[in-house]
């Protein structure tokens, strides 16, 4: 079957009638719009009311203009009023914890209750991306990466809150020094007005803050309770692997974080990358079957930061290897990161600090 989006010579684009169709989500947020720029907030386009769609009567086609793209289903988050979620977040992003700088919750900028129903109300929050957005490159993003989450997640059990559902999807990051000109909310690779490429600079250089988001299944316990005390049921949360996971058996939520960032570490980077042997004894600690063995999260901070420090500048910079790459896609990238190198470090001579070190 011809790919849609490869075809100009027909009269009507196979995808433009649905994409002139806006969404059940995307409805509710048109008709809330007055409301929320009553409040300072100004909707795309696609969901002010009275939206046309722009390509309509015209040779471009909807994939090429910025209300074309559909919207997810959040940035101002709707949830209901005093609800976990937005109690956690409000309290972790409010004094003294907002200065804490161990604490990577996600920032709330604003919150307000719904001038139609008292029930609904929306929690307003820095824009982040997801952490994949684009992928680690670097093993020194990586030790950046893992110390800042090992940092927000020893705040969050020292505040009494356990996450439950840590998983990727839940870790995002403000990418917004890796992107001088910006870039577009939906298609994340575009220019804010999606008129091309958004330029980017790599973590290293720019350096990102990663966050904790979504408490929808997290659990809060007063500071002082007693550990015995604080067990949980339920089987709910994006990664099925911890063996803990009951609806019957309780459970220690705060040592099942440990395992959901541990299989973080070994999904996504020890299991398929080549060179990154120091995550082994974090991957075996962290996900350890029998819950009372895993460390706690700060002394795994405490680790983590011990092997940062075994690593130069120069290590820090050379890329992460995939088993999957052919070689001669491995040599081609071992040869840009040579050159990376000798670039970074002939301008370090010259007096200019190593970027990442």
């Amino acid at each position: 079957m011809e790919d849609p989006l490869s075809s100009v010579t027909d009269p009507i684009h196979p995808d433009d009638r649905l994409a002139e169709i806006l969404l059940s989500h995307e409805i509710r947020w048109r008709d809330r719009a007055y409301f929320l720029e009553g409040r300072g907030y100004l909707l795309r386009p696609r969901l002010r009311p009275g939206w046309q769609p722009s390509w309509v009567g015209t040779k471009k086609l909807w994939v090429d203009v910025e209300d074309g793209i559909g919207t997810p289903t959040v940035y101002i988050k709707r949830v209901q009023t005093g609800d976990l979620e937005s109690r956690i977040a409000i309290r972790l992003s409010s004094e003294p914890l907002r200065s804490d700088p161990m604490n990577h919750s996600v920032p709330i900028l604003d919150t307000f209750v719904d001038s139609d129903d008292s029930q609904i109300s929306y929690i307003v929050m820095t824009f982040l991306k997801p952490i994949h957005r684009p992928e680690i490159d670097y093993i020194g993003e990586l030790l950046d990466f893992g110390e800042q989450i090992l940092e927000g997640l020893t705040f969050l059990h020292e505040n009494g809150v356990a996450h439950r559902d840590c998983a990727s999807t839940n870790i995002m990051m403000d990418a917004s020094a890796m992107y001088p000109k910006g870039f577009h909310p939906v298609e994340q690779d575009y220019l804010p007005d999606h008129s091309g490429g958004a330029p980017r600079y790599s973590r290293l250089t720019a350096g990102v803050k990663y966050y904790f988001v979504d408490y929808g299944i997290s659990s809060e316990f007063p500071v002082d309770s007693d550990p015995a005390s604080r067990l949980v049921v339920g089987d709910l949360g994006r990664d099925q692997e911890p063996p803990e996971l009951s609806d019957t058996v309780p459970y220690d939520p705060f040592k099942l974080d440990i395992f959901l960032i541990g299989n973080i570490f070994r999904r996504k980077y020890y299991e398929v990358a080549v060179n990154l042997g120091f995550l082994r004894p974090f991957v075996l600690a962290m996900t350890n079957p029998d819950p009372n063995a895993r460390p706690q999260a700060h002394e795994l901070l405490t680790q983590w930061r011990l092997t940062r420090r075994k690593f130069s500048a120069a290590n820090r910079h050379w890329r992460i290897k995939f088993r999957d790459e052919p070689v001669g896609e491995q040599l081609f990238w071992d040869g840009i990161n040579w050159i990376r190198l000798a670039v970074h470090f002939a301008k370090w001579l010259g007096g200019s600090r190593f970027p990442g070190a």
